[in-house]
């Protein structure tokens, strides 16, 4: 009886073991990437994405799908907010792929050049395992905030932590010698070399200073345009208000008395 119980047991263990095959095989739920969406709840300046061969541009409220190119002109700035509520911000001068490979969700954005700023939400008391992928540098993330900065000439990633803890692989060279960065720490990942056995920890200043920096410029960015000169738009009168009127003549002489 009791073997004749265990055998019953194995069997229906058997046929368990065999739908959950079936459906982690191809049952699950298609990739929706409408689910994966990003959208733009800030806004100023040049911001696009480039869709069939040109540039279209973003405003508040659209919505940035997986594999889009998202371009910022001189005078671009954009924030950017997924489901989860983690958000990117995209910086002047910059070139960021969203979801560029939609099948793995992790791999959260690539920064092809220019700066971002990401911030990662935490899934409750679990992590949210995300990655930024950039062309020399890989890094890892579960719930935190950072600055990515990718320089045009020779694709030098800059990584500053201001909150939680980031892990950085190189992106081209052999595997296995990673860094983490913790809070005010930054590190630089050069194109050709293994990355740094130190690592910067002075990062807290320069966040500090950045920020101050990005709030000035985000003010003025944001400012209505009154029509007026000068940087800012702060001038001294009116556009084309360059020459002055000259004043009207003195009125003539009063006429001599009458002689007697």
């Amino acid at each position: 009886m009791l073997r004749r119980l265990r055998r019953s047991n194995g069997v229906r263990l058997s046929l368990l073991l065999a739908a959950l095959a079936v459906v982690c095989s191809g049952q699950i739920a298609p990739f929706n990437a409408a689910n994966y969406a990003a959208k733009v709840i800030t806004q100023s300046g040049q911001v696009s994405i480039f869709k069939d061969a040109q540039p279209w541009a973003l405003s508040i409220g659209d919505s940035v799908q997986p594999k889009d190119l998202i371009l910022t002109g001189a005078d671009g700035h954009a924030i950017l907010q997924v489901s989860d509520g983690s958000t990117f911000e995209v910086y002047p001068n910059s070139r960021v792929v969203f979801h560029k490979n939609p099948p793995n969700w992790k791999d959260f954005i690539d920064v092809l050049v220019g700066r971002v700023h990401v911030h990662i939400e935490h899934l409750g008391i679990a992590p949210n395992p995300n990655r930024i992928l950039t062309p020399t540098a890989v890094i890892s993330v579960r719930g935190t905030t950072f600055d990515i900065t990718v320089d045009d000439d020779d694709e030098t990633t800059l990584i500053e932590v201001e909150e939680g803890t980031v892990e950085v692989e190189h992106a081209l060279l052999p595997r296995g010698s990673s860094k983490v960065l913790n809070a005010g720490e930054s590190l630089r990942v050069y194109r050709s070399e293994p990355i740094a056995k130190s690592i910067d920890k002075g990062g807290i200043a320069r966040q500090v200073l950045r920020s101050m920096v990005d709030a000035v410029i985000t003010v003025a960015t944001r400012m209505p345009n009154s029509g007026t000169s000068g940087v800012g738009g702060i001038g001294s009168g009116p556009v084309g208000d360059s020459k002055k009127i000259p004043p009207p003549p003195p009125p003539p002489p009063p006429p001599p008395p009458p002689t007697i």
